[in-house]
């Protein structure tokens, strides 16, 4: 367990940091690291822009955080330094100018399957030096970037948003997103679509027990969506919301594509079966321990407590690393399976 010792590599070099802090919360939000340096390190005010990777081990071939420091706050004693991962150049704080790009009626990225779609949209937005697409993969099920096109400036983003939402995998008792993740190839930070894995089928990553690896545990109210609309095929839409929710949680969207819905009908039945998966879903976890650094977004654990209502298989969902020469410490945000189909449609509404 205590194998761990974090090093810390600008432009390759690895550095004596004092603390620092590890965090990707996931859904395509840049991932972050923050750490300190003494106010004696070297060229500490030329660092701006600067590639820096984090490993758990000096040994381990790939970091589990490649980024570019973007912003230096100094004091007395020491500078802290603020790095983003490549998603960093997709969002506000990055280069907003730079990850946007016109799509028209002549030049555009429709006819491509949402994989392909998306590697254009990051060669057109000139990111492809720092953002991979070798392994990407593709969603399940495929679909098509025309359906419907996309026009407009739209910030990268925004593009592998949408096309990613429209892809929910129907073919189980419980509907399934795709999401998209960085991974890093030992040399590159590359994009990567998986489909949410299946928590009665999927490999077990790791086991936290409370009388083990478990040091805290707590409960976190998420934001809920109570207003889902579903795009089928051909244009058919159906949207589903619920009153008393909105007043309880706020006016939240929830937008996916189910190409398989051919009416409104359908469409607005689906929705409202998201509706209540979500809803039943309204609580995630978070454990702290000092295992499972290497966990990663979409993998699946299992909690096993006396508690048999919190006991079963979980996504990770986040990851928080704490470090230090001295210390480590890791936090997990996880969330667990919403109802088969056949339960909440037997839910009744309030």
């Amino acid at each position: 367990m205590n194998e761990i010792t974090p090093e810390v590599r600008i432009e390759g070099v690895a550095v004596d940091y004092l603390e620092g802090q590890y965090q990707n919360t996931g859904g395509l939000t840049a991932a972050t690291l923050q750490f300190k340096l003494p106010i004696t390190y070297a060229g500490y005010k030329h660092l701006w822009n600067k590639e820096v990777e984090f490993y758990l081990k000096e040994s381990d071939a790939k970091p589990i955080f490649r980024g570019y420091i973007k912003r230096l706050k100094e004091d007395f004693n020491t500078v802290e330094v603020f790095a983003q991962d490549v998603l960093g150049y997709m969002v506000k704080g990055g280069n907003p100018e730079k990850a946007k790009i016109a799509l028209t009626d002549k030049d555009n990225i429709d006819g491509l399957s949402a994989a392909n779609a998306i590697r254009s949209a990051v060669s057109k937005a000139l990111l492809n030096t720092k953002i991979g697409t070798d392994i990407i993969g593709d969603t399940t099920p495929i679909v098509s970037s025309s359906r419907p096109p996309l026009r407009g400036t739209l910030s990268v983003l925004d593009i592998i948003k949408q096309l990613v939402s429209r892809a929910v995998d129907n073919s189980g008792t419980i509907p399934r997103p795709n999401i998209v993740k960085v991974v890093d190839d030992g040399s590159t930070s590359q994009l990567v679509i998986e489909l949410e894995s299946d928590l009665d089928s999927a490999e077990i990553k790791h086991v936290f027990s409370e009388y083990d690896n478990i040091t805290d545990l707590k409960i976190i109210n998420r934001k809920v969506p109570t207003i889902v609309i579903v795009n089928g095929a051909d244009g058919v839409k159906g949207t589903f919301s619920h009153d008393t929710a909105v007043e309880a949680f706020d006016r939240n969207y929830l937008e996916v594509t189910n190409t398989a819905l051919r009416s409104p009908a359908e469409c607005k039945d689906f929705a409202q079966k998201l509706f209540r998966a979500n809803l039943t879903t309204q609580y995630e976890y978070g454990i702290e321990t000092f295992e499972g650094a290497y966990l990663s977004e979409n993998d699946v654990i299992r909690i096993e407590t006396e508690d048999q209502k919190f006991s079963g298989n979980y996504r990770v969902r986040g990851k928080k690393i704490t470090f230090s020469p001295s210390s480590f410490s890791v936090g997990l945000n996880i969330n667990r399976k919403p109802p088969t189909l056949a339960e909440y449609i037997s839910q009744q509404d309030n």
